[in-house]
């Protein structure tokens, strides 16, 4: 417990000096969000000190805040691994070569969000997605000369939908246990927010993608035969991909799906080549892949993955989740929740605090299941006070926190996000149309009353 009862005036200041103090560093500053959270949690403990919290307090608040980001953070390390083996086994460049064949130029933009989507709903797991086919993808864009935000974008809104609709998925699972709603309820109920942000969504990154490209036919010509010339690409490279497949299909959890797919890409590395050695492999997973086809875009691009380049994203969830416990421990958070939540008259003004709500919480902790659970505990009992069925909660939720974490920069999955494509957060941001779009469309469903339920009385 914090040392004494914190008003909403104290609350309200001091989540705005820190907000303040974040966005100055990171868009005015330009230094990276891992200084900018720093100092942030500089800022929170001096405030801790000023209000005489007891320091074994604040330690646990760190504890408990990096607690909820151990798996994710274990997640990255083998993500990073993961990209390093599947583009020395050549299943990343069999997936350029066969989309460079078969996807029309012209639609490659919205043709990656539909994929991306329909992968992501099958598999349940965006980080997944953008790992595997999405790094595949990136590449044929960037060297169709695509806008590499735009792609990401496209890449990044179809991985969520598919996240979102999956009854696969962790985040819809685990939203679906907080506001105690039946699972295929609740997917169904997402429906009236996701299904007009998906149809937004194509619709833009058809216009965006249109005569987009700067490529001709024999630069994408030369890019393929580099491809067959200095990679395997060959029919087996489908065998990890569908290994993911059937490991989301058994339910099998997101760690030991890709260290088993670390392991069969590694059994496809010797197989190619019997004389490649435990040590250059072991430096390929540690440091990444490093290309040496001689094409330099193509180098630049296949020249990524391994433990090492997840490391900086690893610090920056360290140091966001430790600032959430902060302000978790002192009563900062749990302070303005329980303000908002027992000031709602109407049913618009309350899905529109929780949407705001799961916003906030996603800038101040970062950690996107938190920004499901936290709210999800302050907002259930007034939503059943005022007889609404628990899937309406859920879907604000998920709008207002499962899909806006990747948006930001020092979030857990805005993080993911920019260290494996290496765009950063602010410069994709304006192209994730799925996640700008879906909250906007909840808060107009609050607003018209249609997509609302209510329990029976």
């Amino acid at each position: 417990m914090h040392a004494k009862k914190i008003s909403l005036l104290e609350t309200s200041i001091v989540l705005a000096v820190i907000i303040l103090s974040i966005s100055l560093s990171v868009i005015v500053l330009k230094v990276t969000p891992s200084i900018a959270i720093l100092f942030s949690i500089s800022l929170t403990m001096l405030y801790a000190w000023m209000r005489r919290f007891p320091l074994a307090l604040l330690n646990k608040g760190i504890i408990s805040g990096i607690q909820p980001g151990i798996v994710p953070i274990f997640i990255f390390i083998l993500v990073g691994s993961l990209i390093a083996v599947w583009i020395k086994a050549g299943i990343i460049p069999t997936l350029m070569v066969v989309g460079f064949k078969i996807i029309s130029i012209k639609f490659f933009v919205p043709s990656i969000f539909v994929v991306c989507a329909v992968v992501g709903s099958a598999v349940g797991s965006a980080f997944t997605v953008m790992s595997t086919i999405g790094i595949a993808f990136f590449g044929i864009g960037t060297t169709l000369g695509l806008d590499p935000a735009l792609v990401v974008g496209s890449i990044v809104s179809g991985a969520i939908f598919g996240d979102k609709m999956s009854p696969l998925s962790e985040s819809t699972n685990l939203t679906a246990a907080v506001v105690e709603a039946d699972l295929f309820k609740h997917i169904k109920n997402l429906m009236w927010s996701t299904v007009p942000a998906f149809i937004c969504s194509l619709i833009l990154f058809c216009i965006l993608g249109w005569n987009n490209h700067s490529a001709s036919l024999k630069q994408i010509r030369n890019v393929v035969s580099v491809l067959e010339e200095n990679f395997s690409i060959s029919f087996w490279a489908v065998i990890p991909i569908l290994f993911m497949f059937i490991c989301a299909w058994k339910k099998i959890p997101a760690v030991f799906t890709i260290l088993l797919n670390i392991c069969i890409s590694v059994g496809m590395i010797f197989i190619q080549n019997p004389h490649t050695s435990f040590k250059s492999l072991g430096t390929i997973i540690e440091s990444g892949f490093v290309s040496h086809t001689g094409n330099k875009q193509l180098d630049l691009l296949l020249s990524r993955g391994g433990i090492e380049s997840m490391m900086p994203t690893v610090a920056l969830i360290i140091l966001t989740l430790s600032l959430g416990g902060l302000l978790m421990e002192t009563g900062l958070i749990e302070t303005a929740m329980n303000a908002i939540a027992h000031k709602l008259v109407s049913t618009s003004s309350l899905i529109s605090a929780t949407l705001l709500a799961s916003i906030g919480t996603n800038i101040f902790v970062g950690e996107q299941f938190l920004s499901v659970i936290l709210p999800g505990n302050a907002f259930k009992s007034v939503y059943k006070k005022k007889q609404l069925d628990p899937v309406v909660l859920g879907r604000a939720l998920e709008d207002g926190g499962t899909v806006i974490n990747y948006l930001i920069p020092w979030g857990v999955a805005g993080s993911f996000v920019a260290g494996t494509f290496g765009v950063p957060t602010l410069t994709y941001l304006p192209f994730v149309f799925f996640s700008l779009f879906s909250p906007l469309f909840s808060f107009l469903s609050a607003l018209t009353g249609i997509g609302i339920k209510y329990t029976k009385k």
